[in-house]
């Protein structure tokens, strides 16, 4: 009787519409990569001691993440309800199945307008900010005030059926040369598409995927990226951070071929690279390759290693190494040259399966302009973009053009941000590799970590194909990675220059985060430094994110935006996720009631957060 006597003073107090009124008391009444075996593996040797903790402040926050009042301190009450509402909604499994039935249902009988109405005053309204850079405007200084800021994503997606996904995923990614009789399983048959794979959307939740069209659209996607780039600097004072996905931005095809390269050339590199100096950067000499050469009898072949070493020496200074080779943002010479790789059996420098053809070749050099385009405007426009990680056939390829950006942009401050997926099993060598070419090139590192989007998928995909499962055998084991990374990364820090390296941590794991602050502490990294700072999605784990933020730690909401129609995608996504994440999900809903009823109880109904700005937000 008590929850009935609160719930009808709340909504006679709140200006809320009849469909959350009703709702409301309804639901409270009832790539294989390898590196040299000199980088410790996580986990097998004794850690370091860390250096004494510094005497700069932490903030005393409760880490258990159960104070409702902080954790809604920015909301009013009616966005409270709303999100009780939403968060009951995605726990019908009936409606979740069928949302997208319902949601073009609702279109065609309310209207364009009513629908509008109806989605703002729920899920839209929940995990969307707003449709263009003047309507996010006042939520993300809201968050900001509040200590939290916000990577933009224009959240559009293209609504197409799954046949039709198949479809122009096959014709982007087969060359018009491919050979017709390739073996469809092994481990070669992870760089290249098959139709059973094709929609890249099944069983992933939290991603958004984009399928090629032509180079027109290609240009397009660029845009909406340079538009994103604008909103950050605009919306969020060059605060926030733009996130980039690089499959909008060229034929996928592409990518699958360089991802293979460099698997290739890194494997050849494990097995025949110097020792000496860097172990991590691999390297041979042209002198040290004739002599190899010639003990293996192969000086007939001579000439053509080292046509192929002469082309990968963008150094010219007779050495080549993984960095030289990675060297493509700068290239001037026919591409083609550089999709071969050395045959280990035959001792052969050959073609990769299928060479790029001429148009091929212009289509790469459009995608590597397209990218050079995006990090130039943002490092001219003051802002930072963090480019996101990709299934394990296309990840390869995306973190090296991705540190390649990182090399030529990130001379002077973080403007490019690389993303490592904890699940995958060489997820610990790949950003130890990458700090260690950060360290040698002396360039910035900006790191994002997260538990990965796709294991479901790639787990089906190694099974089918016969290669090996790239992902973690549990999720203990990701757990794991993800916490030595963390310490690696914070070694690191303290053995660089201050401020070279900067991490997020997006996670909505509680324990990772309550993990991350025992490390700050222990490495003597403050809040204060803004070199580690964490992520969560707009619309989930306010619990953990304001009071981090509050606390003075650095924190970020991965913020979409755009029209409604055409977010319907992204709000299907978030719908499915909220109900495979119902044990979170359940305290988020215990905490919204918690703090609903102390309102009422205190006769805040009318609460307004910009009378309750915390005193130790830092920006």
């Amino acid at each position: 009787m008590r929850i009935y006597y609160y719930l009808s003073k709340a909504r006679k107090s709140l200006h809320l519409s009849s469909f959350q009124q009703k709702f409301f008391k309804s639901t409270v009444a009832s790539p294989n990569v390898h590196v040299s075996s000199s980088i410790e593996e996580p986990g097998k040797h004794a850690r370091e001691s860390p250096p004494p903790a510094a005497s700069k402040r932490h903030p005393n926050i409760d880490l258990s993440f159960t104070n409702a009042k902080e954790a809604y301190r920015s909301k009013r009450t009616s966005e409270l309800i709303r999100s009780l509402l939403v968060f009951n909604l995605c726990s019908i499994n009936a409606l979740v199945d069928h949302q997208a039935w319902l949601l073009k249902w609702s279109r065609n009988i309310l209207g364009k307008n009513l629908f509008r109405t109806l989605m703002k005053g729920t899920f839209y309204g929940h995990f969307v900010a707003g449709e263009d850079h003047e309507t996010i405007k006042p939520l993300i200084s809201r968050n900001r005030k509040f200590g939290v800021k916000a990577i933009l994503d224009y959240s559009v997606e293209e609504d197409m059926s799954s046949e039709q996904a198949k479809k122009a995923e096959m014709m982007s990614c087969i060359s018009e040369d491919q050979p017709t009789d390739l073996p469809e399983t092994g481990a070669g048959s992870k760089f290249r598409a098959h139709e059973e794979f094709g929609d890249r959307r099944e069983k992933v939740t939290s991603a958004r995927t984009y399928f090629y069209e032509d180079e027109a659209n290609c240009d397009k996607n660029c845009d909406v990226f340079l538009g994103a780039i604008d909103a950050v600097s605009d919306a969020t004072n060059k605060s926030g951070l733009a996130a980039i996905k690089l499959t909008a931005l060229g034929r996928p095809q592409l990518l699958l071929q360089l991802s293979e390269v460099l698997c290739s050339i890194r494997n050849f590199f494990e097995l025949y690279g110097s020792k000496e100096g860097d172990a991590i950067l691999q390297k041979f000499r042209e002198e040290d390759l004739t002599k190899t050469l010639n003990s293996m009898g192969l000086s007939r072949q001579q000439a053509e290693w080292q046509k192929w070493f002469r082309v990968l020496d963008t150094s010219c200074d007779g050495e080549v190494d993984l960095l030289d080779w990675d060297n493509l943002l700068e290239i001037n010479m026919s591409l083609s040259k550089l999709f071969v790789v050395p045959n280990l059996k035959t001792c052969r420098i050959e073609p990769l399966t299928t060479a790029l053809t001429s148009t091929e070749e212009d289509q790469m050099k459009n995608m590597l302009g397209r990218i050079n385009k995006i990090a130039s405007y943002a490092k001219t426009k003051g802002c930072r973009i963090m480019i996101d990680a990709e299934q394990t056939y296309f990840q390869p390829a995306i973190c090296r053009l991705t540190m390649e950006m990182m090399r030529k942009f990130n001379r002077e401050s973080a403007v490019v941000f690389n993303t490592y997926q904890c699940y995958l099993k060489q997820a610990f060598k790949n950003i130890a590799l990458d700090m260690a070419v950060a360290k040698r090139e002396d360039f910035y590192f900006g790191a994002k970590l997260v538990r990965g989007a796709y294991m479901e998928q790639e787990r089906e995909r190694a099974a089918a194909l016969n290669y090996e499962d790239p992902i973690n055998v549990s999720y203990e084991a990701t757990t794991a990675m993800y916490h030595d990374i963390l310490e690696e990364v914070m070694k690191q820090i303290n053995k660089r220059e201050r401020g070279k390296i900067s991490l997020m941590v997006a996670t909505h794991n509680e324990d990772t985060v309550r993990y991350t602050v025992e490390l700050m502490k222990r490495y003597g990294i403050s809040p204060e430094d803004r070199l580690i700072c964490f992520g969560q999605l707009l619309g989930m784990c306010d619990q953990i994110s304001f009071p981090l933020g509050q606390g003075g730690y650095s924190v970020y909401k991965y913020v979409p935006y755009g029209p409604v129609e055409e977010v319907l995608p992204y709000l299907s996504r978030r719908a499915m996720e909220n109900r495979g994440v119902m044990k979170k999900v359940k305290k988020e809903k215990h905490l919204l009631w918690t703090e609903i009823k102390r309102r009422i109880k205190s006769g805040e109904i009318r609460y307004q957060p910009d009378n309750n700005l915390p005193s130790s937000v830092m920006l």
